[in-house]
């Protein structure tokens, strides 16, 4: 893929914003700042980075990440000469910072979601990449940019969390050629699996084994479920961060072919996140306008979490499980 436009764009903006999709995950936090450190060590500028809500504290280790900033502390007036959205697969992603994408002069999106129907002014969307911070990788390498350590440990965090520790068949061998390059660089590989997963608080711990000892089984097992409300939440004084990885411990589940988690939401509304080894949930999901990859997607059923369940449960069993 020729990345001439893209390189001229970002040398040729004076000011640049880049942006993560809400609720972030190792993917977009991993590749802004990745993306950010590739800009400043290539093009000696330093580009704002702004993530529409909390950072999991368990990325709070990449550098850079403490230059991220909050909404509140943008000036949403002002008209940036570039925005860059990156692993954000649908405008809404990004919620209330939709403005400074719109003023911006000029507009790029970075992902690899097969849904992104390309919003922007420049897209690079590449389906089959295993993250966006591959997809950055594959960008960097093609235009001659250095790669720093800095940039490496965020492409390498993106890609191992997107990949399920290289379990997903996401996983291809450019995926890994990309990984072994990053650990060259100098990426430590314990470091960074120790940052990411054996940083567990207890509140987690026990939110986690509570919401799986109330999960529910239909059709011989193959579907996994369980219900989380506010209350849930509130009892084990639990946040966002707490929900991360439950629905693929119900996957893991050895007769399992589709598992859901459906979380109450402050507005009454429920959100999913789906799972499955088989099923094209993305699919799915699309039904209630979400979407994602086919075995790991989302959306949110504005109606209340029993209601929502049904309605999930019969598109489900629409498929052949």
């Amino acid at each position: 893929m020729d990345y001439t436009n893209l390189n001229d764009i970002i040398k040729s903006s004076k000011n640049i914003l880049i942006i993560s999709h809400v609720n972030p995950d190792g993917d977009t936090i991993g590749s802004m700042t990745g993306l950010y450190h590739s800009i400043l060590d290539n093009c000696k500028k330093k580009a704002d980075m702004l993530a529409v809500s909390k950072i999991p504290s368990i990325f709070m280790f990449l550098p850079g990440v403490n230059l991220i900033k909050q909404l509140e502390d943008i000036d949403t007036s002002r008209v940036y000469d570039l925005v860059i959205n990156v692993d954000v697969a649908a405008p809404d992603r990004i919620c209330d910072a939709g403005i400074l994408f719109e003023k911006a002069k000029n507009t790029v999106n970075i992902d690899h979601h097969k849904t992104n129907t390309g919003y922007a002014g420049i897209n690079v969307i590449k389906g089959e990449a295993s993250s966006t911070g591959e997809v950055l990788f594959d960008i960097f390498k093609s235009l001659g940019w250095r790669i720093n350590l800095d940039c490496a440990r965020c492409l390498y965090t993106a890609i191992l969390t997107d990949t399920g520790s290289f379990r997903f068949d996401n996983t291809k061998p450019e995926t890994l050629q990309a990984v072994s390059e990053l650990i060259k660089i100098g990426v430590s590989v314990t470091d960074t699996y120790k940052n990411i997963y054996e940083s567990n608080s207890k509140n987690l711990v026990q939110f986690q084994g509570y919401c799986l000892s109330k999960a529910k089984f239909l059709k011989n097992d193959k579907i996994a479920y369980t219900t989380v409300y506010k209350k849930d939440m509130e009892k084990f004084n639990a946040n966002d961060e707490c929900m991360e990885g439950l629905t693929e411990k119900l996957r893991a589940i050895v007769t399992t072919e589709v598992a859901f988690v459906a979380k109450e939401t402050k507005a009454g509304y429920t959100k999913f996140s789906m799972r499955s080894k088989t099923v094209d949930v993305a699919e799915i999901c699309s039904v209630f306008q979400g979407g994602g990859h086919k075995f790991a997607a989302g959306c949110t059923i504005k109606a209340p979490v029993e209601e929502a369940v049904r309605r999930m449960l019969d598109e489900i069993l629409k498929r052949e499980i």
